[in-house]
């Protein structure tokens, strides 16, 4: 039996570091990525789509922008995390390192929490370089 999907794209920025990486990537830096989120069913519902695109947007861009975008995500003992507590600023602890492929992992759960036949998500941190997540 044949299956659908669709893809939703949304774009956004954030800032990061990883603890102990032997590279430049343990200084605080940030990246501007997009997230590629496929849906896949194999039926299609009475309107005859696995899902509208506008609703997955306005649930894919409602987590990124309320959740990610724009934030500081750093793993739960950064030692940035007590001072960036004391000057009030926005940023996200995570039990992980806050890699692409923990991201993208995150953000499949959320969708698929919220009851979405998530299949896979993408996550470019660069144009040449992407995770991808599915269960």
């Amino acid at each position: 039996m044949g299956k659908f999907s669709i893809t939703r794209e949304v774009r956004f920025c954030y800032g990061h570091r990883l603890m102990n990486h032997p590279g430049k990537c343990r200084h605080l830096h940030g990246h501007s990525v997009k997230v590629a989120v496929t849906l896949s069913a194999e039926r299609l519902d009475e309107q005859g789509m696995v899902c509208d695109f506008a609703e997955l947007k306005k649930t894919v861009v409602g987590f990124v922008e309320e959740v990610l975008d724009h934030n500081l995500l750093l793993h739960e003992d950064d030692p940035l995390v007590p001072l960036l507590r004391e000057a009030q600023e926005r940023f996200m602890t995570l039990p992980d390192h806050p890699t692409a492929e923990v991201l993208a992992r995150m953000i499949y759960r959320q969708i698929k929490s919220q009851g979405y036949p998530v299949e896979e998500v993408l996550l470019w941190e660069t144009d040449s370089s992407y995770a991808r997540y599915r269960e």
